[in-house]
């Protein structure tokens, strides 16, 4: 167990100052025995951000993130300065919120570590322009078809990579009704647990099409927080794989779907892959 604790990216006891500004530690150092659960899911994530920022075009050189709906954006904070002070990789990071209460906070808290290469827009999702576009998409926990939306503009920036951590899934939920699963649909918490397996389902098929190598784990055990899977898609597949296309077909048309979000938000950049002859 010291062992393990020696790795953690954000060790306890060291005076961290950013882990006692957002109130998992003490003056001393030490995390809060109430905070132990956040403190562990902090940890969980920088070793995901860790081994995506190590590989492939991110490998190297400056990098450029977004969080998108950023809400409390603790985990983004953390990602920040673990990139930029413990892993010396110049990181800047722009988080939009479309609440500018959410944001205010936030800026405080930023120019009071002084961490000047973190800025933040009060905009949607879709409405958001940037100068660049971002290396690494962060969505961590917005609200049903935003996760949609931030996987989207990612993969139509050309992310190399997207991280998200969907939360409160509803677009499916009135969609489902095969009459085989009806045992399952009549009960609204089996209706609501498949349906957010579909859709992580459809979301990491759609970036397979689109090239990216997709994943759904869980980054944190179920035991600190029940909002725990994330989607981990980083750029390297050739897009329209025909067999990625004729999965997600299957799938949907199984489910007898009219809509699934990010399909209809990928639009014309997805469109001639599902159109292709199998």
């Amino acid at each position: 167990a010291h062992d393990h604790a020696k790795a953690r990216p954000l060790p306890s006891g060291a005076r961290d100052e950013f882990l006692q500004a957002i109130g998992l530690a003490d003056a001393q150092g030490r995390i809060r025995p109430s905070m132990g659960a956040k403190y562990r899911q902090v940890n969980q994530f920088l070793g995901v951000i860790e081994q995506v920022v190590g590989e492939g075009p991110l490998a190297q050189g400056p990098l450029r993130l977004l969080d998108c709906g950023c809400g409390s954006a603790y985990l983004t904070f953390a990602a920040y300065h673990h990139l930029n002070h413990t892993l010396g990789r110049e990181a800047r990071l722009v988080g939009v919120d479309v609440n500018p209460a959410t944001t205010a906070p936030l800026r405080e808290l930023a120019d009071r570590l002084g961490w000047a290469d973190i800025a933040f827009q009060v905009s949607t999702i879709a409405a958001l322009e940037l100068d660049e576009p971002p290396d690494l998409v962060l969505s961590l926990h917005a609200c049903d078809t935003a996760t949609d939306e931030a996987i989207a503009r990612g993969i139509l920036w050309g992310s190399p990579a997207i991280l998200a951590a969907p939360c409160c899934q509803h677009e499916l939920h009135h969609q489902l009704r095969e009459p085989l699963y009806r045992p399952v649909l009549r009960h609204g918490i089996l209706r609501e647990r498949l349906a957010d397996l579909l859709t992580d389902a459809f979301r990491a098929q759609l970036l397979r099409i689109m090239g990216y190598r997709a994943d759904v784990f869980e980054f944190v055990s179920p035991e600190h927080t029940a909002k725990n899977l994330l989607i981990r898609a980083q750029c390297g597949l050739p897009p329209g794989d025909p067999q990625a296309v004729a999965e997600y077909r299957a799938l949907k048309g199984y489910w007898g779907l009219a809509d699934v979000a990010l399909e209809r938000l990928l639009g014309p950049a997805l469109q001639p892959y599902l159109e292709q002859t199998p």
